[in-house]
């Protein structure tokens, strides 16, 4: 149910003067203050999301009525639908124009110590799992599955959230970066790559990414990479699967839809990836962009397919839960307009730790080798953004 936190420091949850920031270069937003939080899960019983797309309504009608002009809603919604949301209604926001990027901060004179740096699962155990899926693979109809992993590292300080967001934006000026309080009290922050679905006068666009490759900091073999990665035949098979679930669900809510032959590529700092830009027209322009999401999520690309089983193998594998990792963030507005990201190369900070988080689709074709590095390869995205040294045992292989 919805708790309403009218112009009050809330008892519980973010408080009223919350800072919520969310950046694209489509649009960006921040906003401030709670006016009321939602925490409904999107479909707890599968049976639909219903229930909370009633919910979200409703919170958004009550703060037009109490005075907030054009209201949104912001936040981040978990992996697993069945478990609580956290979105908020701010008491203000503004919309923004992105500003040319600038220049990373300087490191401080003095980088924090990193007390312990640790994987869950660990190199072996990990490793194993993707053994396990792949095995899984020959005995029912999963044809994909994605396998996460935490790492975890914990300072001599607390985590300095404003300047490791400026490297955020600085470092991977094309991507998606998000800094939002979350109702346990830490603070989830990122720069994903990966658009779910944005809405804005009656048209739709999605983004998703399938595939990916370690870059490298030799110009020559870089290209090479990149050039592997669109001739891979495992990687192009990863990503049909996502496109064409995508296309399964945007069918029939299009009135036209244009999805390319052929996927592009993509680069991050650290990674190449498999890229398809969808764009389309919605039938029901009533139907907001929270609502498509919902609808998408979770793709193939951070789940698996079919997606019904590889979440069921993914519970078995993976010893932990993924939280808002794997998840969705963004906004929507009252008239449905709105931008909403898969929730990867993020990290969630609580004082002086942060748990980062990685993952690889995994196909009958994969090498466990491999995919320990490439999830290796992205947690640079936050390592770099975070400053600091890891301790020899744990450090990375660079992935400039």
């Amino acid at each position: 149910m919805t708790t309403l936190q009218m112009e009050n420091e809330g008892r519980h949850g973010a408080p009223a003067q919350a800072q919520f920031q969310f950046m694209s270069a489509h649009r960006c937003v921040r906003a401030s203050g709670v006016a009321e939080r939602v925490s409904v899960p999107v479909d707890p019983h599968g049976q639909g999301d219903g229930q909370f797309q009633l919910a979200v309504s409703a919170a958004l009608a009550r703060a037009r009525a109490a005075g907030i002009e054009r209201p949104i809603v912001i936040g981040a919604i978990p992996f697993d639908l069945r478990q609580p949301s956290c979105l908020a209604v701010p008491l203000r926001h503004e919309f923004y124009e992105r500003a040319p990027a600038a220049a990373a901060p300087a490191r401080a004179p003095e980088a924090p110590l990193v007390l312990s740096a640790r994987s869950f699962p660990d190199e072996l155990r990990f490793k194993q799992s993707v053994r396990q899926a792949i095995a899984n693979f020959g005995l029912s109809d999963i044809r994909k599955a994605v396998l996460a992993r935490i790492f975890e590292v914990e300072l001599d300080e607390r985590v300095d959230v404003a300047r490791t967001f400026a490297r955020l934006t600085a470092q991977n000026p094309s991507g998606y970066h998000f800094r939002l309080p979350l109702f346990d009290g830490s603070e989830l922050i990122g720069a994903s790559p990966e658009l779910l679905v944005r809405k804005h006068a009656g048209r739709i666009y999605s983004n998703p990414l399938a595939g990916s490759a370690r870059r490298h900091s030799d110009p020559l073999r870089d290209r090479e990479v990149s050039a592997a990665l669109l001739q891979s035949g495992k990687d192009a098979y990863e990503h049909r699967l996502v496109i064409e679930d995508i296309a399964r669900v945007l069918q029939p809510l299009c009135g036209a839809l244009e999805i390319p032959a052929q996927p592009s590529l993509l680069s991050t700092a650290a990674m190449w990836h498999l890229s398809t830009r969808i764009e389309g027209v919605l039938a029901d322009d009533a139907m907001s962009a929270l609502q498509l999401a919902c609808r998408l999520h979770p793709t193939p690309a951070v789940c698996g397919f079919p997606t019904g089983l590889a979440r069921k193998l993914i519970s078995l594998v993976e010893p932990f839960e993924r939280g808002m990792f794997a998840g969705m963030v963004g906004w929507c507005d009252a008239d449905g307009n709105g931008e909403w990201v898969v929730t990867i190369r993020c990290g969630r900070v609580h004082q002086r730790r942060i748990q980062l988080f990685a993952g690889a689709g995994i196909v009958a074709d994969s090498c466990p080798e491999s995919e320990w590095a490439e999830t290796q390869a992205k947690l640079q995205t936050m390592l770099r953004a975070l400053g600091v040294e890891l301790p020899q045992a744990e450090a990375l292989g660079e992935a400039a």
